[in-house]
């Protein structure tokens, strides 16, 4: 049988096309990670605020569906899966485009639920991912997943039940959207570990809106080689062991990922960071050391125990460096004298003896409503409460910060029923006679909140 004549479309050079795809993805990946991305103040209003952390990390979830869509789960299923339903043989470039965003459509159409049923699911599972013991396993999870993405061993499926599911859908339109929607099986040994430390802080977050941005993000990234193919009838670069370099990036991303959830249970993992430029540049010089030793050009698979030896060697310093430079990024310089609250009976408000306390001695008071999963509650920490002139004026406040991470504990849903605390970040200044006098909803710089506590006597 002769396959109808394809349209001739633009080409682009493979190395181009190569180096364009993984330049995205590091971009992506890297803007989302980047001190200035974690540092940058905010001059907008609540939305503003409360977009910093969404914002980043739904381009970090598309970084990482592309660099998933570039390993060997998916990959080399990309040319088969675009002439399957038929944009190998189109007419028109219009015809072309419709029937990779058709496919593209079914893998958000996929995603998506996922991310929704893990946001409306957040007040169920909240408390058991709080759990120290839960994050620790979560934690393992993860490092399992990672080391088979370094070839300790193999996490796929067979290759009959790709090749059928490959196979499913057919030409045309609906086809290219049904073949969409079973791509995330397909792609399910690679994207299963992402989406498990996804799904696990979308969780956290309590958005369904948030989950679907997220998941909608992630399958972009995933289909976009889909799209490029099936569009511009581009000619992907040839599979080969770049693809296994790929996978064991992903592996270090899932490490340190690992070791920041565990930083919420174990705080102590976090401690040794440093906020000095030296501390970073060591860190930097430690992962370059470990990549040097071959974190991300050898593999555990098939190799001589000298090159396992190796690769094991680089892989633990690259994490330990990525890990302790984004921990010293986020740490702030100085910290309030926060004091832990103390509820008067098990079921009160934590806040009650703060205030009872306050009004005895004639302090006013600083109440921090913050979570391990407020991005902006973090940002606050580090710009705002560590500014040394707020530090300064600060000093005449009794200072209190109750964590609502566990929203499921009775304590602290009496707290944020009596302060009517409806999302975070939320610091509320209270004066002297135990009266509120400012709320601050949204993240608010260092200069505006000083000059508040100026104003509270």
């Amino acid at each position: 049988m002769i396959s109808p004549p394809v349209v001739p479309l633009s080409r682009t050079p493979i190395k181009t096309l190569s180096r364009a795809l993984l330049a995205l993805a590091a971009l992506a990946c890297a803007i989302s990670l980047s001190p200035a991305a974690l540092a940058a103040p905010s001059d907008g209003g609540f939305a503003d605020a409360l977009a910093r952390g969404p914002l980043f990390a739904t381009l970090f979830t598309f970084g990482a569906g592309m660099l998933v869509s570039l390993t060997p789960c998916v990959y080399p299923m990309v040319a088969v899966t675009v002439s399957v339903f038929g944009a190998r043989s189109v007419k028109s470039r219009v015809e072309g485009f419709l029937l990779s965003a058709a496919f593209v459509a079914g893998i958000v159409l996929m995603f998506v639920p996922l991310g929704v049923v893990a946001g409306l699911s957040g007040g169920v599972f909240g408390a058991l991912l709080s759990n120290r013991w839960v994050i620790v396993g979560l934690s393992a999870l993860f490092v399992a997943m990672a080391a088979s993405m370094f070839g300790a061993f193999e996490l796929d499926l067979p290759s009959g039940l790709k090749n059928r599911l490959a196979s499913a859908g057919g030409s045309g339109f609906w086809g290219a959207l049904v073949l969409g929607m079973i791509c995330g099986p397909i792609a399910a040994p690679c994207t299963g570990p992402f989406l498990t430390g996804i799904l696990a802080w979308i969780t956290k977050t309590q958005s369904a809106g948030l989950g679907a941005g997220l998941m909608t993000a992630f399958a972009l990234g995933l289909g976009l080689p889909f799209f490029l193919v099936g569009t511009f009838a581009v000619q992907l670069p040839k599979s080969g062991r770049w693809m296994m370099h790929i996978k064991s990036v992903l592996g270090l991303v899932l490490l340190v990922v690992a070791l920041y959830f565990l930083t919420t249970a174990f705080p102590v993992l976090g401690e040794p960071a440093q906020t000095n430029v030296g501390f970073r540049i060591v860190c930097a010089v430690v992962v370059l050391v470990g990549l040097a030793l071959g974190a991300v050009h050898r593999s555990f698979e098939g190799s001589s125990a000298g090159v396992r030896l190796s690769k094991g060697a680089g892989v633990l310093l690259s994490t330990s460096g990525a890990f302790l430079l984004i921990m010293s990024i986020m740490k702030p310089e100085r910290v309030l004298s926060w004091e832990a609250p103390l509820a008067n009976n098990a079921q009160g408000p934590l806040t009650a003896q703060a205030l009872e306390r306050a009004r005895s001695e004639s302090r006013p008071l600083i109440v921090d409503f913050t979570a391990a999963w407020c991005v902006a509650c973090k940002e606050m920490e580090k710009h705002t409460f560590a500014d040394e002139r707020v530090q300064r004026e600060a000093g005449r406040f009794l200072a209190v910060r109750v964590d609502v991470t566990d929203d499921e504990d009775p304590r602290v849903k009496a707290t944020t029923k009596e302060h009517a605390v409806r999302g975070l970040p939320t610091v509320i200044l209270f004066g002297s006679n135990g009266s509120e006098a400012l709320r601050y909803t949204q993240q608010v710089e260092a200069d505006e909140f000083l000059k508040a506590l100026e104003r509270v006597n």
